[in-house]
Order: C-alpha cells, then structure tokens, then sequence
C-alpha cells in the first residue's frame, strides 16, 4: 500500500494522513494563506485587485517560482531569483525589482501568515503587453507574493506517459511561465486514468519531464536524467542534485533518455522544490520492487543535510544582523 507524506526538507520526511475537503489541504493540493503580498502592499486575499485588463495576467505573459519554507527561511532563494532573471530575459519581460527587495517582501508574507513549513509563489506578470488592455494606471510589471502549507503526496508515486508533452525545440522551452495549462492538464488527465504524476515526451519520444518535476533513473548505480535540451525545466532540487552527488559516492548525469530507459532502470525517482525527492512505483505497468530504491534514499539523506545547513546558516546570519 502506498504511504501518503508530505517532503520535510531539512528533516526526514514524515507521514502524513491526507485530509479531506472543507478547510483542510487535500493530497497534493495547495490552499492560499490569508495574506498576499501584491506589488507594493500586503493585504487579505479578498482585497487583492487583479484586473481583466492586465493583459500579461490573461494572455499568460509572466514567470513565476515557487521557493520551499523550512523554520520560517526560505530555501534556496538566490537559486530561484537567479533562474527568474533568466527567464525574464527570455520573454523579455521588465524587472524593476531587486533580488533583495523581493526577499524582504517574500519574509513579510511569510511572517503574516506565521509560516514555519510550507511554501511560497513569487509571480511576475508582465502588464504593457497584447492588443487588449484597459486604461487604468497598472505598475509595468506587477509582482504577486503568496504562501501555503505543504500538500500531502503519495509515494511509490504512479506516472503515466504522454506523447508531445514538451516542445523541446520551442524557444520558450524550460522558461518556467504561467501560461500553465499544458501542465495541469497533462496530470489532470493522469489523475483520470489513476496515476499521481505523468512523463512527458518531446517531439523526438524522448523523455522531459513531469509537468511539476524533474525526473531521474537510476541503473548500475549511476543516476541519469534528460539534459536540459529535451525541453525539461532547470529544476532547483535537480541543480543542487548534482552538486551534492559526489559527496554521496552517487554519479549523476545527464543524458538522453526514452522511455525503454525508465523501464530498464533500478529506480527511478522524480525532484521537485515541494517534494524533494519520491520513489517512483510505476510507469504505465511497469512495477518497481522497491520505491524509494537505497540510491533514492541515500540522495534524499544528502539532500536534506543540504537544507539543514542552509537554514542553520541563514538564521545564525539572520541573528547577528538583530
């Protein structure tokens, strides 16, 4: 039987016992706390104005991040800013915003909702843009700060397999924008046919990605996962991967990958900024034994002594500022 848990960052991961409709969080579901940092206030979600004609807002021209809160810090922040800047300059949308600036105003929303695990969405919407728009007086770019607690998630997770589920050879190909539909779609129509996850393939039938994570296989104790040229997203949780691998004894490597690939492997396993990482059961019938396999496990413990450090680090520099 499949356990239900929420990823602990910076802790083992715990169980968890899904909730149910009604005010709770359901598996896999985020619900918004109260306070919502919207461009220059903080304000409760029901005074947040976001108008029809801010164009970028319907058109779906922006980019958005979302950062894990571990005791109040928010993890890996410079990572996640580093990779809006990027994609900002992709879809050459305006960033009159600081890195520093967007911190302060993320931990304002953090401690407004009294967040000590959970997460947060940084959004940058792009205004000026598209041929319908309205004449009232809209910031350039408006920036959107909201928080969440943690959903619960399955693990062995069960992925299903859709073809043309990337477009690797788009030039907006791993910008992480809100023109999210192709996304919630995909795993919408997973959960229909009984799977928590689904693989999506390139135009070449190559493996991508999830629609919210990065994905790993694991063969002869080396672990793969596709380049980035399959049109996959630079996932934060996958960079820091890579960085630690070596540490653990563990060889991690890009490489092309089809799905006869994750079919062959040892283990296979998906990273996210919310679950770190999850043992994968099963992809479309194809079992696997032992999920989360002892290479899975072993990066999860490397992974999570990551964050423990990191935090340990940002509060003592967070008290010698006091």
């Amino acid at each position: 039987m499949a356990t239900v848990r929420v990823a602990r960052a910076g802790r083992p991961l715990a169980e968890f016992t899904p909730t149910c409709r009604g005010g709770r969080q359901e598996q896999g579901t985020f619900v918004i706390h109260r306070h919502v940092f919207h461009n220059e206030q903080l304000l409760p979600i029901e005074k947040v104005r976001l108008s029809p004609g801010q164009a970028g807002l319907i058109c779906g021209w922006g980019i958005f991040t979302t950062v894990r809160i571990v005791q109040g810090e928010a993890f890996a922040y410079e990572r996640h800013w580093r990779r809006l800047e990027k994609d900002a300059g992709v879809i050459r949308l305006p960033m009159p915003y600081s890195a520093a600036r967007v911190r302060v105003h993320l931990q304002d929303a953090i401690r407004a909702n009294s967040v000590s695990e959970g997460c947060a969405r940084i959004y940058l919407v792009y205004n000026q843009v598209g041929f319908w728009r309205s004449d009232e007086k809209v910031p350039e770019t408006d920036l959107i700060i909201y928080t969440s607690g943690l959903p619960a998630y399955r693990e062995p997770v069960r992925l299903g397999l859709r073809e043309q589920g990337r477009h690797a050879g788009s030039p907006l190909a791993g910008v992480k924008s809100i023109s999210w539909l192709p996304n919630v779609w995909a795993v919408a129509e997973a959960n229909r046919e009984g799977f928590d996850e689904v693989v999506l393939l390139n135009e070449r039938g190559e493996v991508a990605e999830c629609t919210a994570a990065n994905i790993f296989a694991v063969k002869d104790d080396k672990v793969l996962t596709p380049p980035l040229s399959s049109g996959c997203l630079e996932g934060i949780t996958r960079g820091i991967l890579f960085e630690l691998a070596a540490e653990a004894g563990i060889s991690v490597r890009e490489q092309t990958l089809r799905p006869e690939d994750l079919f062959a492997a040892d283990e296979v396993f998906i990273t996210s900024t919310n679950r770190n990482l999850l043992g994968v059961g099963e992809i479309v019938g194809r079992q696997f034994a032992a999920a989360p396999g002892p290479v899975t496990q072993k990066l999860e413990e490397t992974f999570a002594a990551y964050v423990t450090d990191y935090i340990t680090r940002r509060l003592a520099a967070s008290s010698a500022s006091r």
